[in-house]
């Protein structure tokens, strides 16, 4: 088991920034992922960080998003910049402990999930 607890999310306007972490209990040396739900919208791979470094991100978010990892303090981040309302939905972080890599990316299936940190973008 694992306990996976995100942060960091709230309200901003079209073109601001903002932060998430996730604190995770174990596995950070796993593939690790952050995935989005909009209102009435599939859960879509938005970014991955595997247990060697290897980084995948979604078409819609590269060049503004960035995945990092804190090993010391257990911890996911996800930094979104230049953010659009087409950012807005609840964001999940999640990890495979049954995986160092992170095949297919953002399309990867990642077994455990916290519960979620909303993400709301107005224009």
């Amino acid at each position: 088991q694992v306990e996976l607890v995100e942060s960091g999310g709230g309200s901003v306007q079209a073109g601001g920034s903002l932060k998430l972490s996730c604190v995770a209990s174990r596995y950070t040396e796993y593939c690790m992922g952050w995935f989005r739900q909009a209102p009435g919208k599939a859960r879509e791979g938005v970014a991955t960080l595997s247990g060697v470094g290897n980084t995948d991100y979604a078409d819609s978010v590269k060049g503004r998003f960035i995945i990092s990892k804190d090993m010391s303090k257990n911890t996911l981040f996800l930094q979104m910049n230049n953010l659009t309302p087409e950012d807005t939905a609840m964001y999940y972080c999640a990890v495979d402990p049954g995986a160092y890599t992170c095949a297919s990316g953002v399309r990867r299936k990642l077994p455990m999930w916290g519960q979620g940190t909303q993400v709301t973008v107005s224009a």
